[in-house]
C-alpha cells in the first residue's frame, strides 16, 4: 500500500512539472524563381544563419533551386553571397576588368546558337559542382526538393532524390535560353511554367516560409518593349498569375515578397540593388520568425 501511495505521488508530481523541453519545429523553406532576382534570397539566407534557424527542407524553383541546392550542401548565406561576387559583373567595375568579367561570362554561360538554347548549361552546373562537391540529393545537409516543368505533359515534376545537378539544371531552364533536360522518359525545363514559388510542396514541415523573388514591373518608357524584354517579362506575368492563383487555394505561414521593382531577370549585375531590397524584408521576417523561435530574439 505504501509503494502504491508512493508511486502515486510521484506520478502526481512528474504531471506538475513543466516540459521545458522546446518542442521541435520544422521549417520548411520555399525559394522561389525570378533570374537577377534571385540574388535576394542570399540576404534571406543569412538572416536564417544570424538567428541560427536551420530549415527542415527546402523546395526550389529556377535560381531559387540552385540557392536552395548551395544552401542545403552546407554552404553559409555569407559564402554564397561570395560565391555570386566573384562571377558577376558589377557596376563600378573598370573598363578592363569588365572586359576580363565579358570573356570568363562567356565561357561560363557556354553559349550554343545552333542548339535547342542559347546557353547549355554545363559550364554553369560544374561551377555548382565544385561549389559544393556534391552531385546526389541524399548526400546533402538539408533536403531539398526541385521544381521542374513536364514539357510535353505541361505537369509538376518535383524531384527530390538521384542526380542533384541534373534536376538543378532542368528547374532553372528558362525555355529559348537554357538546353531542357532529358530526365529518363521527360523532358524538363524551368519550374516557373508550373509553380514558381512552391511552398506547397513542403507540406510535411510544421511552419513554412515562402520567399517570392519574382518583383514588380512598372512602365518608365511610352516606348514598347524590344522582342526579347516582351518574351522574359510575359514569363514573368505568366509566373505572377500563377502564385496568385495558388495563394487562392492556400497561404504559406510566412510569404516574403522583396520590393524588387524593374529589374529584369538577367540584369545579375545589379545585385548591390536587390540585395538592399531583400535587407528590407529580412527585417519582416525576423519579426514573423520570432513569432515561432521566440528564444531567438532573447540573446
Amino acid at each position: 500500500m505504501n509503494n502504491c501511495l508512493t508511486s502515486r505521488i510521484r506520478s502526481l508530481f512528474r504531471r506538475k512539472t513543466p516540459n521545458r523541453k522546446k518542442k521541435s519545429i520544422r521549417l520548411g523553406l520555399a525559394l522561389g524563381g525570378g533570374g537577377a532576382r534571385g540574388l535576394a534570397h542570399i540576404p534571406i539566407l543569412e538572416l536564417l544563419d544570424e538567428m541560427k534557424i536551420r530549415p527542415s527542407c527546402i523546395a526550389g524553383t529556377s535560381i531559387g533551386a540552385v540557392m536552395g541546392a548551395l544552401y542545403a550542401s552546407g554552404l553559409s548565406g555569407s559564402k554564397i553571397r561570395s560565391l555570386v561576387q566573384d562571377t558577376i559583373i558589377r557596376k563600378d567595375d573598370s573598363p578592363v576588368e569588365i572586359l576580363k568579367d565579358i570573356k570568363r561570362l562567356v565561357k561560363f554561360l557556354d553559349i550554343d546558337f545552333l542548339g535547342p538554347g542559347i546557353f547549355k548549361g554545363d559550364s554553369i552546373m560544374k561551377y555548382l559542382y565544385d561549389a559544393i562537391k556534391i552531385d546526389d540529393f541524399d548526400n546533402l545537409e538539408i533536403p531539398l526538393k526541385v521544381v521542374t516543368t513536364d514539357f510535353w505533359a505541361s505537369s509538376q515534376v518535383v524531384i527530390s532524390s538521384g542526380k542533384l545537378l541534373q534536376g538543378v539544371k532542368a528547374s532553372m531552364g528558362l525555355p529559348g535560353f537554357f538546353t531542357p533536360v532529358k530526365y529518363g522518359d521527360q523532358i524538363l525545363i524551368d519550374g516557373g511554367g508550373v509553380n514558381p514559388v512552391p511552398w506547397d510542396v513542403l507540406d510535411e514541415c510544421d511552419v513554412v516560409v515562402a520567399v517570392d523573388v519574382l518583383g514588380y514591373a512598372e512602365s518608365v518608357s511610352d516606348s514598347p518593349p524590344n522582342a526579347v524584354k516582351a518574351v522574359l517579362d510575359m514569363f514573368d506575368i505568366m509566373q505572377k498569375s500563377i502564385v496568385k492563383a495558388r495563394k487562392k487555394s492556400g497561404e504559406p505561414d510566412i510569404y516574403i515578397k522583396p520590393e524588387i521593382r524593374n529589374i529584369g531577370i538577367l540584369e545579375f549585375n545589379r545585385a548591390e540593388e536587390i540585395y538592399a531590397c531583400a535587407e528590407i524584408s529580412c527585417s519582416e521576417l525576423e519579426k514573423r520568425l520570432l513569432e515561432f523561435y521566440p528564444e531567438e530574439g532573447s540573446g
